[in-house]
């Protein structure tokens, strides 16, 4: 027997901003339904930002009756069995072993997931907007880092820790600049914003895009050039999982062809053992909701699965259930971003 439509609540939690998404997932179909944000309570410190998470949660769900699950994207690492975050990017406070899904999901009465703000952009993409229909799929986020997802058989990858599609860190020049994480010649060290403006003479990003768009000439070679960098390291993404679809999104994408054109071309070049021409080269199509969009996924995913954290679980048993289980390899610094 078919069940009937059901609603879904993602949070995306950003530096700036906190957005939300309600979704309505019928029949095997997504479909957004509202979506809003309010400026993120950074300077107030992790407990008024925990409180606000689950505020924000309640006014959507006053507005939308209904809602059987909630996820909550974060800028950073995350314990995904306890629900507790481990280090957040641009987002100062005391953050180690936090609980976050536990509180929120008894602020909102229903099941909560958390997931990284990259791997919730690909998710959304995959479900809802270039990614659609795709059986494999790898996402690339630009912007302050470079974030990314990798989906097989439909599912996103999230590895042991939820880190899984780091793609940022995977080395381009053992020799190359040094990147935030600790190691050197990572694609991000070449392909995130600074660094771009670095490349082609500017203060920000935007500015390269915009004197390249206008015939600036070092702009132009500025961008090529971080595009050859990143044509690399989607190379070896090709190779390596040969997917259905490749999206790229954040706000460095709005560069377009001034930058995948090299990209394409160093493919191109590199790629020997697959058919590149089979493989989409695509520009995400949901913007900067994408992240609440597939927070919101994610809460029903793994509600359904049994992987979520339940309303009423105490926030102490969240922390000492992250105290006794510490993630293998850790280090704070190898969390994204897709801001």
């Amino acid at each position: 027997m078919r069940e009937g439509p059901s609603r879904h609540l993602g949070l995306d939690l950003g530096a700036t901003n906190l957005k939300w998404s309600v979704v309505e997932h019928d029949d095997g179909s997504w479909a957004t339904l509202d979506r809003g944000q309010v400026a993120t309570l950074v300077a107030d410190g992790p407990e008024a930002i925990v409180s606000q998470l689950g505020e924000t949660g309640r006014e959507a769900i006053r507005r939308w009756p209904g809602i059987a699950s909630a996820g909550i994207g974060v800028p950073g690492l995350y314990d995904p069995r306890t629900g507790t975050t481990r280090f957040l990017v641009n987002i100062p406070g005391r953050w180690a072993g936090r609980p976050v899904a536990a509180p929120v999901a008894t602020d909102l009465g229903v099941p909560v997931a958390m997931i990284n703000d990259a791997r919730a952009f690909g998710l959304a993409e995959l479900r809802l907007g270039a990614g659609r229909g795709a059986l494999s799929m790898v996402g690339v986020t630009l912007g302050s880092g470079v974030g990314g997802v990798i989906a097989v058989d439909g599912k996103v990858h999230q590895g042991h820790d939820g880190t899984a599609g780091e793609v940022g860190h995977q080395t381009i020049d053992p020799d190359g600049p040094s990147c935030n994480c600790g190691n050197f010649g990572c694609l991000e060290a070449f392909a995130r914003a600074d660094r771009i403006a670095e490349a082609c003479g500017t203060a920000t990003a935007e500015e390269a895009v915009d004197r390249a768009r206008n015939g600036d000439a070092m702009a132009i070679e500025g961008l090529q050039r971080v595009g050859q960098y990143l044509g690399i390291g989607l190379g070896n993404l090709i190779t390596l999982f040969a997917p259905d679809r490749l999206v790229i999104g954040g706000g460095i994408a709005a560069a377009g062809d001034l930058l995948l054109e090299s990209a394409r071309a160093e493919i191109r070049k590199r790629v020997l053992t697959t058919a590149v021409d089979e493989v989409q080269i695509l520009t995400a199509e949901l913007g900067t909701w994408a992240g609440s969009i597939g927070a919101a996924v994610h809460g029903a995913e793994r509600t359904l699965a049994g992987e979520a954290i339940l309303p009423g679980t105490p926030a102490s048993w969240a922390t000492m259930a992250a105290a006794r289980a510490p993630v293998p390899g850790e280090t704070a610094e190898h969390a994204e971003s897709a801001e």
